[in-house]
């Protein structure tokens, strides 16, 4: 199901992302997914996320849809040039697959395979206008394609906590121009700059999910205030992750600063989008203490 049919009639969509493992073997993926992310609209299947070769988004989609679950094919332009994109949109409208998140992706130096050749052919404003030529039955080489077009419904993403709200705006409104008729954003641990940018950003008509990644520890949040644009987590947050050890091992405050975050910023926004990260097993708890489910 189109996720964008849902926003349409005003529902609140929550969805939830997984990374494939480092292998073929994903027994354990799908279950956990149909145990704790059943209930959810969809769930998004990384791509090669942060330059990590894992397996493929497109075939995790398959498996997830074929266990009853809605996946997003989340694409990134690094690792595919323009013919292999389109190549890999009409084999996942083949699989029924019609969500789709379209990244440009980590640079090859971040992940394990540094002196690989980075490709980013097309990006991910230009990656949505691919779509959308696809769509209208034609690749970006003019060339006609064989019957009925695919149709997708078509995601991207932003960083409304990033330190300039005006370049967010601009991104935001290429994409909107480009194709995107829906967004997630990067994980918001600051709600008043969440609301802020949204105040702003609804002029441009398109449902938002809130970006929420359920915080571990206090070295987890650290790093990404070192190395992650668009986020910074604020330092009463840190000090809440600090003050109990054990209630911070277990999940409980992660669990706690998430659901808080989502009730803060929900008026603001169209739908919630959850960045587990290994934590497919507390989404269940966050969605229940949030309100939502």
């Amino acid at each position: 199901m189109k996720i964008t049919e849902l926003f349409s009639r005003g529902e609140f969509v929550v969805s939830a992302e997984v990374g494939p493992p480092k292998g073929f073997h994903i027994e354990g993926l799908i279950e956990e997914a149909k145990e704790y992310l059943s209930g959810i609209t969809a769930v998004n299947v990384t791509d090669n996320q942060s330059s990590v070769m894992r397996l493929g988004s497109l075939a995790t989609c398959k498996a997830l849809k074929d266990a009853g679950l809605n996946p997003i094919f989340q694409m990134t332009c690094r690792d595919r040039n323009r013919i292999a994109l389109e190549s890999d949109l009409l084999s996942a409208a083949m699989f029924g697959i019609d969500n789709i998140l379209c990244l440009t992706g980590d640079h090859t130096k971040l992940g394990d395979h540094p002196g690989a050749k980075p490709v980013f052919d097309l990006d991910s404003v230009s990656l949505l206008y691919a779509v959308k030529q696809l769509e209208a039955g034609v690749d970006l080489g003019g060339n006609e394609l064989v019957g009925e077009p695919p149709k997708f419904a078509k995601g991207a993403v932003v960083s409304p906590c990033s330190d300039s709200l005006d370049a967010q705006l601009a991104k935001m409104e290429r994409k909107v121009l480009a194709g995107a008729e829906y967004f997630q954003t990067q994980a918001v641990f600051e709600p008043e700059k969440f609301i802020s940018f949204m105040e702003k950003a609804k002029q441009f008509g398109v449902p938002v999910q809130l970006g929420i990644i359920i915080p571990k520890n206090v070295g987890m949040v650290r790093y990404m205030n070192a190395n992650v644009a668009g986020i910074h987590v604020p330092d009463d947050m840190i000090e809440e992750l600090k003050a109990d050890k054990e209630k911070t091992k277990a999940g409980i405050t992660g669990v706690e600063i998430a659901a808080r975050i989502i009730k803060e910023c929900r008026p603001y926004c169209q739908g919630v989008h959850i960045m587990a990260l290994g934590w497919e097993s507390k989404v269940p708890a966050v969605l229940k203490q949030a309100g939502i489910c």
